[in-house]
């Protein structure tokens, strides 16, 4: 089972677009995408009391990331929109709204981005170009670009490294410079052992990616690293074209639980996996001991993910680093190419016909 995950030549026959180059990049395009923040600018916006970031799949996990560390750290809320338009309440000039969409073509973000327009908010784009820039730029809204020719999940360091250095620029984070550093350094380390050329066994994204397979995975994980659980999630599904889902701590322990029973030739093929770091709240910690215990004693399979390094943003970077790596190896696995997307772009081309 494991044989194309020593053989380099048959997973590069399986990679033409080399998706592994940009999972080892992620360090790099990390602290460039800070650095492209740093050398924007934004004008005076006067006092805004929220903020809302429109985007979707890979834009929006950097969202996702972004808003879960601001809630921790930042000084307004920070809400992630994943639809057309915007919430009721999004009016006026104290409304920040942030579009992000990769290619600036996102019809669910052009569509937040006009109603804010319409409503009197703030706005921003971070895109690669498209409409939303062209929108943007006739409005005289801050636009700030990035290069960028891969899928938009392999986008996420820039999707998160200038939402984070806008949310800095707009002094609603503290700035998170010295965390950031840390973590690409976290994620430099941990790369050497995640590596194509680094054999199954001494591999653990590979022996993970093998523990996946032919298995429906399900990942739970609560506070910072709640939104890397989404993250693997979706790149189980986008790279290996698996089915999987995810949860979080404390909620799922409040109904998900109450679930491990049936139907049970379902769950005997699910492996549950728990991402855990430091910055995790003990009382969640301890929830997910014990959910895991409980877990398995249903006679489910788990394995837990520990995050590495010091500093909240290293838990959320290596863990998603990880999840990136296993979820690439699991598409070696099952023989998908993991970067096309046939059913997504098949559903994109069915909506512009209508």
């Amino acid at each position: 089972m494991t044989t194309i995950l020593d053989d380099p030549v048959q997973m590069q026959a399986l990679d033409p677009d080399n998706m592994m180059a940009y999972l080892q990049a992620l360090p790099t395009d990390l602290l460039k995408a800070w650095r492209i923040g740093g050398e924007q600018n934004l004008p005076p916006l006067g006092n805004i009391r929220q903020v809302i970031i429109s985007g979707m799949g890979g834009s929006a996990i950097g969202a996702d990331m972004a808003a879960t560390y601001a809630a921790y750290t930042g000084l307004v809320p920070v809400h992630v929109h994943r639809d057309y338009g915007l919430p009721s309440w999004a009016q006026g000039p104290e409304t920040m709204v942030i579009a992000s969409s990769h290619s600036g073509n996102t019809e669910e973000t052009l569509s937040s981005y006009m109603e804010a327009r319409t409503r009197g908010c703030r706005c921003m784009a971070v895109c690669t170009g498209g409409k939303l820039a062209a929108m943007a730029g006739n409005d005289g809204v801050p636009v700030w670009l990035f290069q960028h020719t891969g899928q938009p999940r392999a986008a996420v360091p820039f999707s998160f490294g200038l939402l984070l250095a806008a949310l800095t620029w707009l002094q609603i984070l503290p700035d998170p410079q010295k965390e950031l550093m840390e973590a690409a350094e976290c994620m430099e380390a941990q790369a050497w052992q995640l590596d194509p050329v680094v054999p199954v066994s001494a591999n653990p994204a590979k022996r993970q990616a093998g523990q996946w397979m032919n298995r429906w995975v399900t990942v739970m994980a609560s506070d910072y690293l709640a939104p890397i659980a989404r993250r693997w999630k979706g790149q189980v599904n986008e790279l290996a074209k698996a089915w999987a889902q995810f949860e979080t701590l404390p909620e799922a322990d409040h109904n998900s639980l109450a679930g491990i029973f049936m139907p049970e030739s379902v769950l005997t093929q699910t492996v549950v996996m728990f991402l855990q770091s430091p910055s995790d709240h003990p009382r969640n910690r301890l929830r997910s001991e014990l959910t895991r215990q409980m877990v398995l004693e249903a006679g489910i399979g788990t394995d837990v993910y520990h995050a590495r390094g010091r500093s909240p943003l290293a838990h959320m970077w290596t863990a998603l680093q990880f999840g990136d790596y296993s979820a690439y190896y699991l598409a070696m696995l099952y023989g998908m190419d993991p970067t096309p997307i046939p059913t997504l772009v098949a559903l994109k081309n069915a909506l512009s016909g209508q």
